[in-house]
């Protein structure tokens, strides 16, 4: 099948029986061809660590403050656990997964965020510190490795030329390679089945949003809370020329290639 397939797992996943299913399907969608890579984050595992080592977790707008104590947890639970646990969790399901990071080979090129406000967050611009921003992917170290039949499987870091590392959102991430690969489909793993009329019934889950219909679905009310910057993340993707955009929840065995097969037909599919 032409064209990329991006998938953006959190650190949530990985370490969930979940994780088993998606490697699965991974495996088999590879060795059938298929060009995938997996964008990871690892939140939770960053925030574990923090604590473990006494530091105080900063969370402001849905995004981690990033001191320097900050980033050093997140190089090590991010490029280092919760990347090698996934890269892990492929190899037992028969994948080639090569685990990477920002700083390899520049593969997430990235430059320090300036403040800005963030929605909740008060009217006063905020520096979450070293949080960087996608400027660019190595888009031939991803084709190599995919045109091999290997899996790249990325840490949620960028890097810049001077080789100053930057903690990035995963779905910034996911979002941007999928754009500069210029990808068929980005699949985002959730906590929910997908965009919901009534985030507390899984039942009213929506099939299909085109990008008018979801700016409609946040202006009133429909979409809230965390689902918000996913979809607003989802349509600039899209605007810049991603063909689909899935978010799905915690996938079982077959659901990611049925979701990539039959748009709608597991989570919600936004399209142009």
């Amino acid at each position: 099948m032409p064209g990329h397939v991006v998938l953006k797992i959190g650190g949530e996943v990985v370490s969930s029986n979940h994780m088993r299913a998606i490697a699965a399907d991974v495996a088999a969608m590879s060795a059938h061809g298929e060009a995938l890579v997996i964008v990871h984050g690892g939140g939770p595992q960053v925030t574990e660590l923090q604590k473990r080592l006494g530091l105080s977790p900063t969370v402001v707008g849905g995004r981690r403050v990033t001191d320097a104590a900050a980033l050093e947890a997140v190089k090590m639970a991010v490029a280092g656990q919760v990347n090698v646990d996934a890269c892990a969790a492929l190899v037992a399901a028969g994948a080639r997964p090569v685990g990477l990071h920002g700083a390899s080979a520049l593969v997430v090129r990235a430059s320090l965020r300036p403040p800005r406000v963030y929605p909740g967050a008060g009217p006063d611009p905020i520096d979450l510190g070293h949080v960087g921003d996608v400027v660019g992917v190595n888009a031939d170290l991803i084709g190599m490795l995919c045109g091999a039949g290997y899996v790249p499987v990325v840490a949620c870091l960028g890097a810049d030329p001077s080789g100053r590392v930057y903690n990035i959102n995963a779905d910034t991430v996911a979002n941007r390679m999928a754009v500069e690969l210029d990808a068929r489909a980005v699949v985002l793993v959730t906590d929910v089945p997908g965009v919901l009329r009534d985030v507390g019934d899984p039942r009213s889950r929506i099939e299909r949003l085109d990008a008018a219909a979801a700016r409609r679905a946040i202006a009133d009310g429909t979409v809230t809370r965390g689902m918000i910057p996913k979809v607003e993340e989802s349509l600039s993707a899209l605007a810049d020329g991603v063909k689909a955009v899935h978010v799905v929840g915690r996938l079982e065995p077959g659901e990611l290639a049925r979701a990539l097969a039959h748009p709608g037909s597991v989570g919600t599919v936004l399209v142009p």
